[in-house]
């Protein structure tokens, strides 16, 4: 894959997701499904690698360009990150001299929602590749309850989690 494809198929899934793994559809589908330069295993990668660092979610798509490409493709993936940081700009200036008019309002609501349903239609195919055995299957559901009953930062339910998957597979413990 070239690097401009590259980098526009990455923009697209930027631009349009207006939260950090909302875009993870659009990319899931661009890259691992119709283009097939990625697989699923290293998309979830990304997501992981992203996840157990610093920096904003959306910075994932450098580390899927880096999988498709190498360090050119991480350097497209970056460049379509910062896109919309860049072109953002303008926007807020109209937005936030308008953002009380209900027509901005409702477009803004819209975007939540929009963005809402994106990351739970990107949530389920990586849960389908990650959820493989009775261990993973236990750390989702009590991550689940834990992020929608508590106020528990979700630092410490990534520890919680990464402590019981080192501890089960450094035990042997299997219960398959």
């Amino acid at each position: 894959m070239n690097l401009l494809t590259l980098y526009l198929l990455l923009l697209k899934g930027t631009v349009t997701a207006f939260a950090g793994l909302a875009s993870l559809p659009m990319i899931y589908e661009s890259l691992v499904l119709q283009h097939q330069v990625l697989t699923a295993t290293q998309l979830n990668e990304a997501v992981v690698i992203t996840r157990g660092t610093p920096g904003p979610v959306g910075l994932y798509v450098v580390s899927v360009g880096y999988f498709v490409v190498g360090i050119p493709g991480a350097i497209a993936g970056w460049l379509a990150m910062i896109t919309p940081a860049l072109l953002i700009i303008p926007l807020l200036k109209f937005a936030g001299s308008h953002v009380e008019h209900p027509r901005v309002k409702s477009a803004m609501q819209a975007v939540v929602i929009a963005s809402a349903g994106l990351l739970l239609a990107a949530a389920l195919p990586l849960a389908q590749d990650a959820l493989t055995d009775p261990i993973n299957i236990f750390i989702a559901v009590v991550t689940v309850a834990l992020l929608l009953t508590t106020e528990i930062d979700t630092l410490w339910i990534i520890l919680g989690a990464a402590t019981i998957s080192l501890t089960s597979a450094a035990l042997r413990v299997s219960w398959t």
